[in-house]
Formats: C-alpha cells, sequence, structure tokens
C-alpha cells in the first residue's frame, strides 16, 4: 500500500493510493497515520480493505508528511562509503545514531525555510525507515520484520549549526521544515529488498545526488538491530537511514542552499518530493 496524508497543514486526512494512482480517503478506517496507526496489526486490518469501495478523492490537493507525529526522528549519520569520503571522515565503526527535533518534520512539496543566522545551508536525499512494531533486542536476522515501510526524506542540514558551534548535531537538523517526509508511506511489502534502491536529488534542475542503497555502510536490518540494543523503537518511529554523496559540503569549492532554490528528491518506488527555499521572517 502506499499510505498519504492530504490537505491543508494541520487537517490533513489520511488516504491511500488505489491501483490507479487515485487517493481513497480512509478516515472512516483509521484516525491518523502516527503511533500504533502504522503498526504492523492496524496496517494489516486496511490491507482487507476494499480501496475500490473507499471515497474517492476527485483533488487531494496538498500532500502533507506521510505520518501526523513521530514519537522519535531519528537519523543515521555517514552512512555511505563514497559520503563518507567526500567529507574526509573515516567510515564509522558502528551507525552514527543523532536525533531530530520531531518539529521539523513537514510536507513534501512544502517550502523549507532557511532559519535565521543560517551560512550553510544543505540538502540530504534518505531512505526513511518507519517502525511497525516494538524492536528490543532483535537481530538482523529479525529486523525488517519490526519495518512498517518506507518513505522519501529531505534530511536538511545547517552545517554551521551543526558542526561549528559545539554541542551535539541535532542543533543542526532540527529547524522547522527541516524533515520533508512522503510523499507516501510505502508498505513494507511492496519494498522487497531495501538496499536496491536508487536514490537522488536535483538542485535547480542539476542532478547532485545518485546512488543505489547498496552503497550503504550500514544495511536497514543492520541499523535496527544495533539501535535496538540500546533503546526501544516503537511504531511510528522513523529513522532517516543517512545519504549518499553529493552534498554541498562535499563540494570543491562548498555550495550551500539560498532562497529560491528548487530541490527535488526520489526514491524508486518511494514517489518525489520538491521543495522551494524562503528565508525566515
Amino acid at each position: 500500500m502506499k499510505l498519504l496524508r492530504y490537505g491543508p497543514a494541520g487537517q490533513e486526512k489520511p488516504g491511500v493510493l488505489d491501483e490507479q494512482g487515485q487517493v481513497r480517503d480512509l478516515s472512516d478506517h483509521v484516525q491518523d497515520f502516527a503511533g500504533d496507526g502504522v503498526s504492523l496489526d492496524a496496517l494489516n486490518t486496511l490491507r482487507a480493505l476494499d480501496l475500490s469501495q473507499l471515497p474517492l478523492v476527485a483533488e487531494p490537493g496538498r500532500i502533507g508528511a506521510c505520518l501526523a507525529t513521530v514519537p522519535n526522528f531519528y537519523c543515521i549519520g555517514l552512512n555511505y562509503a563514497k559520503h563518507a569520503a567526500e567529507t574526509g571522515m573515516a567510515e564509522p565503526a558502528e551507525p552514527i545514531v543523532f536525533n531530530k527535533a520531531t518539529s521539523a518534520l513537514s510536507g513534501p512539496n512544502d517550502p523549507v525555510i532557511i532559519p535565521r543566522g543560517a551560512e550553510k545551508a544543505d540538502w540530504e536525499v534518505e531512505l526513511g525507515v518507519v517502525i511497525g512494531k516494538e524492536a528490543l533486542y532483535v537481530s538482523e536476522a529479525d529486523a525488517l520484520d519490526h519495518v512498517a515501510g518506507y518513505c522519501v526524506i529531505n534530511d536538511m542540514s545547517e552545517r554551521s549549526f551543526q558542526i561549528e558551534r559545539g554541542g551535539q548535531w541535532v542543533k543542526g537538523k532540527s529547524a522547522p521544515t527541516f524533515g520533508p517526509t512522503g510523499p507516501w508511506l510505502v508498505t513494507a511489502d511492496e519494498v522487497p529488498d531495501p538496499q536496491n534502491l536508487r536514490v537522488s536529488l536535483m538542485l535547480n534542475g542539476e542532478t547532485v545526488q545518485d546512488e543505489t542503497t547498496d552503497d550503504m555502510i550500514f544495511t536497514v536490518a543492520q541499523i535496527i538491530s544495533h539501535m535496538s540494543q540500546f533503546m526501544k523503537l516503537v511504531p511510528g518511529d522513523i529513522i532517516a537511514t543517512g545519504t549518499p554523496s553529493g552534498v554541498g559540503m562535499g563540494m570543491k569549492p562548498q555550495r550551500f542552499l539560498k532562497p529560491g532554490d528548487v530541490m527535488e528528491l526520489t526514491i524508486d518506488g518511494l514517489g518525489i518530493q520538491r521543495q522551494e527555499t524562503v528565508a525566515a521572517k
């Protein structure tokens, strides 16, 4: 299934794409996509529905983030070999895990606001993993059984906040609109191999990131298993699994976002995002 949320910001309704790519309303069957609303049990209930009998949404309008809220917004750093190389950093021995503020969550086509004082706003297309079942001390072999689905994420970053201001990376990752997510939550049964997906981002029509997820240093299964040794992952948690090479920080000379820039992101089978950057007021 390809699940989505449509409507004005703060008033989104849950929907699903039918076989013809049309939006069908799920409001009578699920309150929203968050927490237990994206548990494996909840998704199995939705799978039993006859989509052709659901109300057709002729003009869905704005598409919101595919999750209404998230308990935790986790990220993995330096997880593509070529990206680690472009930053001049050694490949990590274990996954680098950090947080992004949950308030950064935004729609896939909403404007991205460059925050006040920003000097080095940067882009990062990433494969997002949504947890559908509690995961604690899970093995690598069982890890993918805890996945509800996958989505596109732009892990927006402000590098001067992230690297030059001390403290933890979360400061450079968490401005409002720094977490475009969606357009769809694609259930795990439609993604047989998360390590065989093309991930790309265009900036102002120029392809700057273009890689496959087999360049990941740690696989999705390894990430989930590793994280579950230290914390309990719960339904609705999202994990941004790292970005490929081609970020502005890695370019020579470095290149960063300015108001009016347009980013277009896509991952095989997971849909397309498009954001224009604007300056904070």
